[in-house]
């Protein structure tokens, strides 16, 4: 007489199934493998966006108040110059070029000069091309010395701290003009604290 198994008989399909590929001993070093995978390659994506498209950076000192103040953070647009040529009144992010004890690595100024321009200080104002510039973004006028005029090479730019006060900016008034290759990208915008968000 033929034997009849019942649904709920442990005995039905008994071996006749495909196994997990999770379940088992390897299961958890595959899961463990694919997530090291995924985070060593976001990692790299990070590092080269940092390297050649983007970065972030914390202001340090005063030099560029009142625009910027110390611990604000940046985006620094890494890319911008490839399409374009840096402009008067962009905030950029250069390779310091001066020498002695007080070298930082990089410097956060605004450039006012451009290759070709003509630049000098006098009566306390800054002047391009002969003209006196309204710098709305600081709040004082410039009470360092004055300087004779310059007029800047090809490639070269000159750059100043925002805080015209006394001794308070390390720019090209003390080191020169800049190299384009010594400019290492834009600042678009503060991004912390949330409160001072804007666009540079």
């Amino acid at each position: 007489m033929e034997q009849v198994i019942p649904p709920e008989s442990p005995n039905r399909g008994e071996g006749n199934g495909p196994e997990n590929p999770k379940t088992g001993s390897n299961g958890w070093a595959t899961e463990l493998w694919d997530w090291i995978k995924t985070i060593a390659i976001a990692f790299v994506i990070m590092v080269l966006l940092n390297m050649y498209v983007f970065n972030l950076s914390m202001v340090k000192g005063e030099s560029m108040q009142p625009t910027l103040v110390a611990s604000e953070r940046l985006f620094i647009n890494k890319v911008v110059y490839h399409f374009s040529k840096p402009a008067r009144g962009d905030v950029v992010v250069l390779k310091d070029p001066s020498q002695g004890p007080d070298k930082k690595e990089f410097l956060v100024k605004r450039i006012v000069g451009v290759p070709g321009d003509t630049i000098e200080v006098k009566n306390q104002k800054l002047y391009v091309n002969g003209e006196a510039q309204v710098e709305s973004y600081t709040d004082v006028p410039i009470e360092d010395p004055g300087f004779q005029p310059i007029t800047l090479e090809e490639g070269r730019y000159f750059v100043m701290g925002d805080n015209r006060h006394l001794g308070k900016s390390k720019d090209s008034r003390m080191f020169g003009s800049v190299k384009e290759s010594d400019i290492v990208g834009r600042a678009e915008f503060i991004f912390w604290p949330i409160s001072e968000i804007k666009k540079l």
